[in-house]
């Protein structure tokens, strides 16, 4: 897959950051592959199946070749309750279900979801067996893994027959506030792997919004990405900006997701990762985040 360097990532789409309305979210989607994003992201965990419905109606009005399309198994939820199923059945059933809500009849990349959550050894004996049957049978034509935790991607790679995964999707590992996605670039590299780079802006820590309350990430950092956010507002930039480009400028990153249901925030991310990245204002955030560089969180 040769893919846009700036992707379009649909969990906005369920209303996970705040709520939608659904006739922008489908143009959200139109004007981004109308403005050269080729790749798109989603869930059947986003929204617990929201996500899928609206990006499946948006879709309809798109010519398949015009886009890539990625989802997920192993993460779910329903009634506002998640849960989990990383088996071989709920893997297959799943991605049937996903081609039905998106109104396709193939996916291009099939991601185990967060295999944080899950045994891993399941992960290597079960679930991306079950992938790699519906890679074989042309139903998905590509397999990958998602995760927050940077270790269990080599763990899984390594207990799997080579060639098994194809893709990594990290996030909130490669944004202003932190960058250890690059400690396994090089392993990735040898490997023959691609990544994918999710989140900018850290799931909104990075954004003049500011974290949602469901965010995990510790006190002391988000008040320093607050007063980072404050710095770049002095300066007369959006730190929205810094991020979006920072993340997009590394060229051994195929691509970098974000999320949003507004067209005219998709727009903008394109535009400001057509700009030139800001080194002054860039060294300065760095400055401010630096006691809490890199601090992460666990998942949730």
């Amino acid at each position: 897959m040769k893919v846009s360097n700036l992707s379009f990532g649909a969990s906005s789409l369920g209303s996970v950051f705040h709520s939608i309305k659904e006739e922008e979210g489908i143009k959200a989607v139109h004007t981004a592959v109308e403005n050269g994003i080729n790749f798109i992201d989603v869930s059947p965990y986003y929204g617990h199946l929201k996500a899928e419905t609206v990006l499946g109606k948006a879709l309809k009005d798109i010519e398949r070749n015009k886009y890539y399309l990625s989802t997920k198994v192993g993460r779910y939820g329903k009634n506002g309750v998640n849960h989990w199923d990383y088996s071989a059945q709920k893997t297959i059933e799943s991605v049937d279900e996903s081609m039905e809500r998106l109104n396709v009849d193939y996916i291009d990349l099939i991601n185990v979801h967060d295999i944080e959550f899950a045994d891993l050894e399941q992960i290597c004996n079960e679930t991306l067996p079950a992938l790699v049957e519906l890679r074989n049978r042309g139903i998905v034509k590509h397999v990958g893994i998602t995760n927050l935790t940077l270790r269990h991607f080599r763990y899984v790679i390594d207990h799997v027959p080579s060639g098994t995964v194809e893709s990594v999707l990290s996030f909130c590992h490669y944004c202003l506030n932190d960058d250890a996605l690059t400690d396994y670039l090089d392993y990735f590299e040898e490997k023959g792997i691609g990544v994918i780079n999710a989140s900018p802006f850290s799931m909104g820590l990075l954004t003049k919004r500011g974290a949602p309350d469901w965010h995990p990430a510790p006190k002391p950092l988000q008040d320093l990405c607050r007063k980072a956010v404050n710095h770049c507002e002095s300066k007369g930039i959006a730190i929205e900006q810094l991020a979006v480009k920072y993340s997009v400028s590394n060229p051994r990153i195929a691509t970098t997701l974000f999320s949003t249901s507004r067209p005219e925030a998709v727009l903008q991310n394109i535009k400001w990762a057509k700009e030139a990245l800001n080194e002054e204002l860039l060294d300065e955030v760095h400055t401010i985040l630096k006691p809490r560089f890199r601090d992460t969180w666990l998942n949730s």
